[in-house]
């Protein structure tokens, strides 16, 4: 992954769907309580995941995540659950920052030069409304990072080989991020993500995209191929 070099500062993680104890159809590591999974599985995924990670669980922060473009700045860890939010960022150590996605992109965002992270969520209406392009700006305006200094991981997500859209769709995209195949219509979210990116000042040299495709890959969740499913994760938190 791009951040590897920080390893020393920076704990990073992309999970799959294996390693918990969560039954089907959410399977072994669902982290997620707001797709029918029992709680107190989800519960033990979470502390099984924390153990095996090294970090406190009472800091974990998480999203009730809802497609929109509210961001919100993490001082402290006394709420874990943040309500109506869609993306996180914080300069505070040991405060891991978790985005949960069955398809949508977990974007994670970290400025080495300023000590400063972030977790995006961005699924098609949240790509629409530019919430990664808005995270970033807000951690110039917040923390006076320079966008030139951000490292970008868009971690596995449902992919153009697989998106299926409507023409209603189709019709509020740029063409550029629309495939016709066989008369059926595919949205390319991660270019939509890595031009916004670009367009901020974010170097190309510095975004790394994930080639799985969830809908593919059966290691991941997929909203879009299951129905019914868990959630796999990124994470992030600045360890010095």
């Amino acid at each position: 992954m791009i951040f590897e070099k920080h390893q020393e500062k920076l704990f990073y993680k992309i999970t799959n769907r294996f390693g918990g104890v969560s039954k089907a159809p959410y399977d072994s590591l669902n982290l997620a309580l707001h797709v029918g999974d029992n709680p107190i599985n989800v519960l033990k995924n979470r502390s099984l995941f924390a153990r095996e990670n090294d970090f406190y669980i009472d800091n974990l922060i998480f999203m009730e995540q809802t497609h929109g473009d509210n961001i919100q700045i993490i001082k402290d860890s006394s709420i874990n659950h943040i309500k109506n939010c869609d993306s996180l960022i914080t300069n505070v150590k040991n405060i891991p920052l978790m985005v949960m996605v069955a398809d949508c992109i977990p974007i994670l965002l970290y400025d080495p030069v300023k000590s400063v992270i972030s977790v995006v969520h961005a699924g098609r209406n949240g790509s629409f409304k530019e919430i990664v392009k808005k995270t970033v700006l807000k951690m110039v305006d917040e923390f006076d990072v320079d966008a030139s200094d951000i490292l970008v991981h868009l971690g596995a997500s449902i992919s153009k080989c697989c998106y299926e859209v409507g023409k209603e769709i189709a019709g509020i995209s740029k063409k550029s991020y629309i495939e016709s195949r066989d008369t059926k219509l595919y949205l390319d979210l991660q270019s939509m993500n890595e031009d916004q990116l670009l367009s901020v000042g974010i170097s190309k040299n510095n975004i790394e995209i994930s080639p799985t495709c969830t809908c593919c890959d059966k290691d991941y969740f997929s909203y879009r191929r299951e129905g019914i499913t868990g959630r796999f994760a990124g994470l992030l938190w600045i360890k010095k």
